[in-house]
């Protein structure tokens, strides 16, 4: 088991970045810097990395940036057009699904490893609404790697709300965040790092 922060750095998990229809918490790094770049290293070495393929209004289009599914054996996942078989946990993942899963108290069977190379790669506007995920699904997002900025944008309203995902960093959308809000990992050209996501969800099979 990771021996997690307590302090998290002086952030407030409780308190909710979103201002209405929706729940998101940033709970500033949780694993000792030292600790995490050994996890990202080995990540960035091991993964089975490939392209992403998505399909933007009917055309198929191959990503720059790389993916890794991971999951419980079935629990396949389906978004953009394609759909994704996962390969087993290793047991730096499994380490690290323990620790997320004991501060969010969520148990997650799945997690989708992004591979941002640089800056000039980021992730569009979308929301993780698959059907699979189920209504009001919770979804934690650890980074490694370079620090990036983050936004949500209200799918009515368009209100946009901003935040720099640290390295190490923990963010958990909830409730009906999905629904009405977007979000979106930022291009900027002065990052020329690499950056892992992994983002722990739960597929209804």
């Amino acid at each position: 088991m990771i021996n997690t922060k307590s302090d998290f750095f002086g952030y407030n998990p409780d308190t909710n970045l979103l201002p209405y229809d929706g729940q998101a918490y940033y709970y500033g790094p949780i694993i000792d810097s030292q600790i995490a770049k050994n996890y990202y290293e080995k990540m960035l070495e091991t993964m089975p990395w490939q392209h992403d393929e998505v399909l933007i209004y009917g055309k198929r289009i191959i990503t720059a940036r790389k993916v890794a599914w991971v999951g419980d054996a079935n629990y396949a996942y389906t978004y953009s057009g394609t759909t994704k078989h996962p390969t087993a946990w290793t047991l730096e993942l499994l380490e690290i699904k323990a620790c997320v899963e004991k501060l969010t108290a969520t148990s997650f069977n799945s997690c989708l490893l992004n591979l941002y190379h640089n800056g000039q790669e980021g992730m569009g506007w979308h929301s993780d609404d698959e059907a699979s995920l189920g209504k009001n699904n919770i979804i934690a997002s650890l980074s490694f790697g370079a620090e990036r900025k983050f936004a949500f944008r209200h799918k009515k309203t368009k209100e946009k709300i901003t935040l720099m995902l640290e390295p190490a960093s923990l963010l958990v959308m909830k409730g009906s965040t999905q629904e009405n809000w977007q979000h979106s990992l930022l291009k900027s050209a002065k990052i020329d790092s690499p950056r892992i996501n992994l983002t722990f969800r739960t597929v209804n099979f």
